[in-house]
Parts: C-alpha cells; structure tokens; sequence
C-alpha cells in the first residue's frame, strides 16, 4: 500500500553537496577584548598533519550567548565588541532591553574613550534599539523582529547586541526555548554576527551554561562564553590563586563553539581601571605555576 503523508516540507531537504554551496566564509570577527579573539581557532591540514589556525575572533555570522551573574563583565564585553565594529566601519544594532538607550550611549562613549576611539567617528554605526522603554518591543516578539529587521535593512548592519536576552522572556521562562529560537533563526537569516547576554539566577551553578530559561540559550545558540566571579576569602586561595584577600577573582570560559574551535581552559579575566574587560592566562597555569614556585 503507498504511504499516505500529511505533508512533506521538500525545499527542507538537500544533500550536503547543496547545503555546502551556501556555507558562508569562516573568519573571525574581532571582539575588541584582549585576550579574547586568540581562543578561537580553526583546523587546517599542513604537511598531512592537522594544525591549529588563530581565527582572530568569533566565528562569522555565529550567534553567542555571553552569559554569567550579575557584575561579571557582560555589558562590557558587548560594548567593547559594539565599538571595535563600529570602529572598523560596520553598522552594529544594539538592542537595548535593560537600560534605556541614552544610558547605554553613555556607556558607549566611555568604552570608546578607554579604547582610544573617537566617539565622533563612530555614532553613526551604532544604531540603537530602546526595548527597555518599550513594552510593546519587550513583550511582543513579532514587533521586535520587523523593527530589527527594519534596522538591519536601512542601516546595512553585520552585527547584533541584545542585552539582555532573558529580559525578552521575564516572568515567562516557559516560553524562553521558542522566545531564542525566532531570535536565533532571524538572525541567521539575516546574515548578522551576534552577542546575547544571558542572566544568570543565583541559584544557577556559576560555572555552567545554564542560564535563566534553563539551558534553552545555551543549547539552540552557536556557542556559549560563560564569566564568573570568586571572592577571595582564605589564604588558601590568596596563595594558589595570587589574588590578595577580599578581592575578587574573575573568569572566563568558552564552553562550547559550534563553528570553530576553541581554548576549552578557565581563563582569569581583568576589569582594568577604565573599564575594559582584558582576557588574562589560563587558571591552570598560574596555579601551576604558583606550585612549582613553593
């Protein structure tokens, strides 16, 4: 008897001979955090040996949640990634969910100055999008969809910021999985590079993926970087982390990357002076290194 089928979706189906033709270029996009754009790599073969090639940055047209508690260095992070495109002549849409957009601008504009980068020379590429201000923005994804596809189309844009992510399902965590994956085929669609800040609850694990809405972001999402902090609280750690007591340790850690690879190590990271975000060592090391000091 011939099958009887409901429906069949045949544009869905293609060889990987097909889906191979539309493969877009893999590169890295600079983050504008030191330190950062050197864990990310790709495999070549050189003499029948596979070697590790620097990528430079987060993979092209990846998607990436950025994700920690609270004070770790995420807004940072996105800053300075909004400011070093901009700063190399592409358009960035920062979609504004936390903090109302002058704020943000404010934020910006001394990000920029610590990184030495005319503000002037750049406003213009920032284009912002105020769904802290906006209920509709917030609650309604179909209007933030067309009003960042409007954005992306007149501003001729490569790379999106949303900060936060989780702010687009608060109070509705139920609906984080289908919330992320509209966000996360929109902006393949779109062909945009893109840093979703995630929030971590306090009883999340700080170390891990998961994040609010569960590992929802983590899981449909291109790859996860994952910030942490420790209070320093005993000699103990003074001495095998070389943080003195009461300070804080913070960390960064790339826990998966689909499109490239990347340094699977707990790196410290430093919020300087100025209020840049700077990738440091991996832990390991200067705990081994504190080791053979003794």
């Amino acid at each position: 008897m011939e099958a009887q089928w409901r429906e069949i979706v045949e544009n869905a189906i293609m060889t990987a001979s097909e889906a191979a033709e539309r493969v877009p270029k893999l590169f890295g996009i600079p983050t504008g955090v030191e330190g950062l754009d050197d864990l990310f790599f790709i495999t070549k073969m050189e003499g029948g040996k596979p070697t590790k090639v620097p990528l430079g940055g987060i993979p092209y047209r990846a998607v990436i949640s950025l994700t920690g508690v609270p004070d770790t260095g995420k807004s940072l992070i996105a800053e300075q990634f909004t400011v070093k495109q901009a700063s190399l002549g592409y358009p960035v849409v920062f979609v504004t969910v936390e903090s109302p957009a002058p704020f943000v601008t404010q934020g910006l504009m001394q990000r920029a100055a610590a990184m030495g980068v005319d503000w002037q020379d750049i406003e213009d590429n920032v284009v912002l999008i105020d769904a802290a201000s906006s209920t509709q923005l917030r609650e309604n994804v179909d209007v933030l969809l067309d009003t960042l596809a409007y954005a992306i189309r007149n501003y001729d844009t490569k790379s999106v910021v949303i900060d936060s992510i989780t702010g687009l399902f608060e109070a509705r965590e139920m609906l984080a999985r289908q919330i992320v994956r509209r966000i996360f085929n929109f902006l393949k669609k779109w062909g945009q590079t893109a840093i979703l800040i995630s929030q971590k609850r306090s009883a999340h694990e700080e170390e891990s993926a998961e994040a609010a809405g569960g590992y929802a972001v983590s899981h449909i999402l291109d790859g996860t970087i994952v910030l942490g902090k420790r209070l320093i609280m005993s000699p103990w750690e003074s001495r095998t982390f070389g943080v003195p007591i009461g300070d804080i340790l913070r960390t960064i850690r790339i826990d998966g990357m689909r499109l490239c690879g990347h340094d699977t190590r707990t790196h410290v990271m430093e919020i300087t002076e100025t209020g840049l975000v700077r990738v440091g060592p991996p832990l390991s090391e200067i705990v081994r290194k504190k080791e053979e000091g003794r």
